[in-house]
């Protein structure tokens, strides 16, 4: 079969085995063909670069900011292989690096988090998850007997770490701000006194953007009789890592206070066409039994993946370096300001909803319609969805998403006796517009 036979049968056979779209990879035949080839590929391509640009401008329900197009200046650097494998601190025989680069980017991460340059260690990560996997492994190693305590909020991430690790884990209730029962966390911590401690502490949750009390977390290890030798503090801090230290009220988190670790995502609010992050605990922190030699690359190695993305420290590096904290800070509140105007526009059309203060995950009730969930790019959770406020997301943006769901929402409720579900549970009473809450409070 030629090629051109080849990539007619691939367009018109284009569904899996599970009936879902994909792009076939066709197997190239001889150079008289190769025109057929390259235009099958970039019709493919501008396809997928339309489709790109479409969902991006709908782009409302996750922790990812699509503000990209500055990142173009980088392409030439995509004709190389960049490899970060090993100890961004020890240099390696695998010459294609960019260990200058992520050197640069943790040590300005330590500076914002409040750590000395020479306190602490770090590295570049794939993404958040990499980095919560670093941090539970590195508190397992300092505390073999502890048991894991997090919120059933956590990441899911934080579960899948204490299953590959198999680690002893409690999972705490929450509130419905989204952050840890405290009382709760407290009566486990009571019953389970002969046993160390490793906290995962949520600076940000997944769904509701809830904060965990760093202070009142320690003074509830401290009242429960865990000295600071008995006790590991991770901090999940994926999105809020960047959000946290530029607030001039509401919870703070830094290596100031006892904490071992923390993780945060550098595609989330800083911006990055890639997944990545960063990982950092205290110098002293750092297990020996997660340090191996390795011949082969001639370095240190006590990262998770060994191999690691060189591209992602510069991609960094230079979005840190257009922004600086001044830009950063003007991001957080502008987006804080855009999530408290969407809150209120929620408010008075008359949906259940909750923002969390200084916040930008804006709570409500979930949509009816699944395909109109689908075209803003919602997530849900039982009756709840929300909209994370991210830097790219504009006033306009959250006005036609608002007149788009005032329309369909005539057409979901209103008839059959089909009224909107209560959330009160979820967000709290306060917030709760329901039919049933509405008459209450009357």
């Amino acid at each position: 079969m030629d090629l051109v036979s080849s990539v007619n049968n691939v367009q018109q056979d284009c569904n899996g085995s599970n009936g879902e779209y994909h792009y076939a990879v066709v197997e190239p035949h001889d150079e008289a063909t190769s025109d057929h080839l390259h235009c099958y590929m970039s019709k493919t391509l501008v396809e997928f670069q339309d489709h790109l640009v479409e969902r991006s401008e709908h782009f409302l329900g996750y922790h990812l900011n699509m503000n990209c197009k500055h990142f173009m200046a980088l392409s030439p650097l995509l004709q190389f292989h960049v490899n970060n494998v090993g100890d961004p601190f020890v240099e390696s025989t695998v010459g294609l690096h960019s260990k200058k680069f992520e050197i640069g980017v943790l040590d300005w991460f330590a500076r914002l988090w409040g750590i000395g340059k020479h306190e602490y260690w770090g590295c570049i990560t794939n993404g958040g998850s990499e980095g919560n996997f670093q941090g539970i492994l590195q508190g397992r190693e300092l505390l073999p007997d502890g048991i894991l305590y997090t919120s059933q909020e956590s990441h899911y991430s934080i579960f899948k770490a204490a299953k590959m690790y198999r680690m002893e884990c409690k999972t705490i209730s929450a509130l419905n701000t989204g952050e840890i029962n405290y009382k709760e966390l407290s009566e486990n911590l009571s019953q389970n006194k002969d046993k160390s401690a490793i906290i995962n502490v949520n600076i940000g949750t997944t769904f509701k953007g809830g904060i965990d009390n760093l202070d009142l977390i320690v003074k509830v290890l401290e009242e429960c009789g865990f000295s600071e030798d008995r006790y590991y503090i991770h901090c999940d801090a994926a999105l809020y890592g960047l959000i946290s230290p530029f607030l001039e009220q509401g919870p703070k988190f830094s290596f100031k206070k006892p904490i071992g670790s923390a993780s945060v995502s550098g595609h989330k609010f800083l911006g990055c066409p890639m997944p990545c992050g960063v990982y950092m605990t205290r110098k002293k922190y750092s297990s020996p039994l997660l340090n191996q030699n390795i011949d082969y690359i001639h370095c240190v190695d006590s990262t998770i993946s060994g191999s690691r993305n060189g591209h992602a420290p510069i991609f960094m590096w230079y979005n840190l370096n257009l922004k600086g904290y001044k830009g950063l800070k003007r991001d957080v509140r502008m987006s804080i300001r855009n999530a408290q105007y969407l809150r209120d526009r929620l408010k008075n059309i008359g949906i259940s909803t909750m923002l969390n203060d200084m916040n930008i995950v804006v709570v409500f009730e979930c949509p009816l319609d699944q395909s109109f969930a689908e075209s803003w790019n919602l997530s849900h959770h039982g009756n709840m969805t929300h909209i994370v406020v991210m830097p790219h997301i504009t006033t306009r943006m959250l006005d036609d998403f608002l007149d788009d769901l005032v329309r369909k929402r005539k057409s979901w409720y209103g008839r059959d006796n089909l009224e909107p579900p209560c959330i009160a549970d979820e967000i709290g009473i306060s917030n709760c517009v329901c039919v049933a809450h509405c008459k209450s409070k009357n």
